[in-house]
């Protein structure tokens, strides 16, 4: 039946997507900032797509098969962590810099998604997860992968639409720069904590 095969695809993506992370924290810094977040949303849901389907359709074999590739990324990737928390944390240190939802100083469209980009096939995991592991699940129900598939994917949408639409809801909180210094910390500590399990996984 096709149902069970979706929700399970729909739970295990859940599983994996939610999970706050470098790339969720910067879905999340730009809703509530109010800047690119269809185009940031998007990019994030498009990215999905493209690995799970490769994962569904055999890439995940190709990566355990040449586990350098996975070791590229996680190098690569814990070297851009460890930059962008150095950003967050320098944010957080200089008030003048601070996140402010009415600040003058706007990312533009491409460094926004240039960035997410980053934040997305920089992390080994991000393969790991939705290539490797959910590349796995799918081939377990056969013909029926690709409904496992469409399954994750909507997971992704609505995890992704959510996070960044709803962030905005919180924009009168965000009128005390001691609340954006908090959210800049605690993205340096999230994204410098995934940098080190990186180098040490």
């Amino acid at each position: 039946m096709i149902l069970p095969v979706l929700l399970t695809g729909f739970a295990s993506g859940a599983a994996l997507i939610v999970a706050i992370g470098a790339q969720n924290a910067y879905v999340l810094r730009q809703g509530l900032r109010r800047e690119h977040v269809a185009e940031v949303v998007l990019l994030c849901i498009a990215a999905d797509v493209l690995l799970m389907s490769a994962g569904a359709a055999g890439f995940g074999a190709v990566l355990e098969r040449f586990p350098w590739l996975v070791e590229v990324t996680r190098w690569g990737g814990a070297a851009f962590l460890l930059v962008y928390a150095g950003i967050a944390l320098r944010r957080a240190l200089r008030p003048a810099a601070a996140l402010q939802a009415a600040s003058d100083r706007r990312t533009t469209r491409r460094g926004a998604l240039l960035t997410a980009a980053a934040l997305t096939f920089l992390n080994p995991h991000v393969y790991l997860d939705t290539v490797v592991l959910l590349g796995t699940l799918a081939h377990a129900h056969g013909p029926d992968r690709w409904w496992f598939v469409a399954g994750s994917v909507t997971a992704s949408v609505v995890w992704f639409t959510l996070l960044g639409a709803g962030a905005h809801r919180f924009a009168p909180l965000l009128a005390r720069p001691a609340v954006w210094r908090g959210i800049d910390v605690g993205v340096a500590l999230t994204m410098a904590v995934l940098a080190v399990r990186l180098v040490l996984s």
